[in-house]
């Protein structure tokens, strides 16, 4: 009884006591959905029929014939080598031009972070409304100078842009966030030592700030590569897939076509394991080459 009693009073137990319920749901909804989606990508499903056959390989051999996977894959990949370049660079740039005390800093700051806030589809409904083709603003502006109007979100080879343009807007806020933070770590005496020695502007930007923002930019570049090939809310929402035939389909866009509108939940938990063991191999990638030219500061 002593024992037990000490054992009770621990603070292993304590701690247990806490987080347990949080691993309780992590394992609920997080793990056990991983391990059943693995699980799955080996039968052939439906998610209604609980008739689920085994077919070993079968759904991973089909992603090499799947057409409509070669098209998503590429315009996911084209989305990605857009929306990450542009939304960090975009927030690097932002982030400078807030780092300074000047009128209304605050308001400045909160303005370029509220659309993080906003949700996908109020973000999605204001794009949809500002490139309308007939009374969106944009176009207006357009038509100003005699250009349009432009069917941003119906138009086969610019739907994509719009889209990640939409995006860029929605997320580049988070970026400059974290490059503030970056920034505001920078040793000032480095600064002002380099401007004692005559150095410019850019010179200081090139050579002082950007080398100790190494960690935050790779922190952003992994982080923006991996929301950009999971892209599927805006897509979803906002053009489904199209303009017809599929020219802005994306990888989870199609996973989720295949598995709950065309009864094929096994074929696309393979999708979503390719598509997991993608990011897990650029985010080493990404990690190995960044720790080679990233300056960490003591």
């Amino acid at each position: 009884m002593g024992r037990l009693r000490r054992a009770l009073a621990s603070d292993h137990v304590a701690g247990w006591a806490f987080i347990g319920p949080a691993v309780l749901l992590i394992g609920v909804f997080g793990i056990l959905p991983i391990v059943w989606g693995l699980v799955l990508s080996f039968q052939k499903s439906d998610l209604i029929d609980p008739n689920t056959p085994f077919v070993g390989l079968t759904n991973y051999r089909a992603l090499a014939h799947d057409h409509v996977l070669r098209i998503a894959a590429g315009h996911t990949l084209v989305y990605t080598g857009v929306f990450v370049p542009v939304s960090v660079i975009g927030a690097l740039f932002v982030a400078v031009a807030l780092n300074r005390k000047i009128h209304l800093i605050r308001f400045y700051r909160t303005a370029v972070f509220v659309p993080v806030v906003a949700s996908t589809i109020a973000t999605s409904i204001m794009f949809l409304w500002l490139f309308d083709a007939q009374y969106g603003l944009a176009n207006w502006l357009l038509g100003k100078i005699g250009v349009g109007p432009f069917g941003f979100f119906d138009s086969p080879r610019g739907a994509l842009y719009a889209i990640i343009a939409m995006t860029v807007w929605g997320w580049v806020g988070f970026d400059v966030i974290i490059y503030l933070a970056a920034l505001q770590g920078i040793p000032h005496e480095l600064v002002e030592a380099a401007e004692i020695d005559g150095a410019s502007r850019w010179s200081i930007f090139r050579s002082i700030t950007v080398p100790l923002l190494g960690p935050a930019t790779l922190l952003l570049v992994v982080w923006s590569s991996i929301n950009a090939l999971q892209l599927f809310d805006e897509v979803y929402f906002v053009t489904h897939g199209g303009p017809p035939p599929y020219n802005t389909a994306v990888v989870v866009w199609w996973l989720f076509s295949l598995a709950f509108r065309l009864g094929a939940a096994g074929y696309a938990a393979a999708i979503a394991y390719v598509l997991f063991l993608a990011i897990l191999v650029l985010t080493m990638v990404q990690f190995w080459v960044g720790n080679k030219v990233v300056h960490y500061s003591s």
